[in-house]
């Protein structure tokens, strides 16, 4: 099927029993982040300091990131490309941009900068990839065939501080895995104690960089879809982060015990 025989399947499919698709498929977001969160206080999601081979062959880091991550680039990218209802309108593109920045950043960026990152098992990299590509399709598709804005929805009160929140939380995500990446010097192994920037205030601050980074975009957004990924990248991070912060505790006699988990002041 060629491009434009793929562009012709979305806008027969358009109409509202997609849309009532999406809103089953936002429930089901929420529903596997509630459910990944619970299974992560027992079982540690398998890659990084907890990766095992028990859970597939071992994929080299770098790899296993850009694939992975790849649908949410080019799915909402592609949707886009098709012209959808909603995709020419300045809101829907700019929000669109927002998640699609992230992704390339993801996806493109963030593998280069790996320094010797643990392999990741296969298993691990196959549910992201799915999950990629499912979160890739609902926010794409929403944004650029049913989501719908007032004239004036970029300068409204709920657009910007949804922005900004987006804009910060991007910035300390990206601040964070900086530091997490420095913490040896060459030549150096071992794991040492993160400091600097959210550092000092919780343990998983690149995981809170990401929960305000997702929170903002559904506040600008104002749509379920968004909603449904900020609420299931709570779940699962803030599961991740309570692993990461007992393991700091555990492994680290001097760990400053005034860190929170991932909330700054709060948990």
């Amino acid at each position: 099927m060629g491009t434009g025989g793929v562009c012709a399947f979305w806008r027969r499919v358009s109409g509202p029993e997609e849309r009532r698709l999406l809103e089953l498929l936002s429930c089901g977001l929420v529903v596997l982040g509630l459910t990944s969160g619970l299974l992560l206080r027992f079982i540690p999601m398998p890659y990084g300091r907890y990766s095992s081979r028990r859970f597939g062959w071992p994929l080299p880091a770098r790899l296993a990131w850009a694939l992975q991550e790849l649908p949410s680039l080019l799915v909402p990218v592609g949707l886009a490309a098709c012209g959808g209802a909603t995709s020419a309108a300045w809101p829907n593109r700019l929000l669109l941009g927002c998640f699609v920045l992230h992704y390339a950043h993801r996806s493109l960026i963030f593998p280069l900068l790996i320094r010797a990152g643990k392999p990741t098992p296969f298993f691990t990299f196959v549910l992201a990839l799915l999950f990629c590509a499912y979160n890739g399709y609902l926010q794409g598709r929403s944004l650029t065939n049913y989501a719908k804005y007032p004239s004036g929805w970029l300068k409204d009160p709920l657009f910007i501080t949804g922005f900004i929140g987006w804009l910060v939380g991007m910035a300390i995500n990206i601040h964070s895995d900086h530091i997490l990446r420095n913490l040896r010097k060459p030549g150096e192994t071992g794991y040492k104690i993160p400091r600097g920037g959210m550092f000092e205030y919780v343990s998983g601050a690149n995981f809170f960089g990401e929960i305000l980074e997702w929170f903002g975009f559904a506040l600008a957004c104002c749509t379920f879809e968004s909603l449904a990924f900020a609420l299931c990248t709570l779940f699962i991070l803030s599961s991740r982060a309570k692993q990461h912060h007992e393991w700091y505790l555990e492994k680290f006699e001097d760990y400053p015990k005034c860190r929170k988990i991932v909330i700054p002041f709060l948990y």
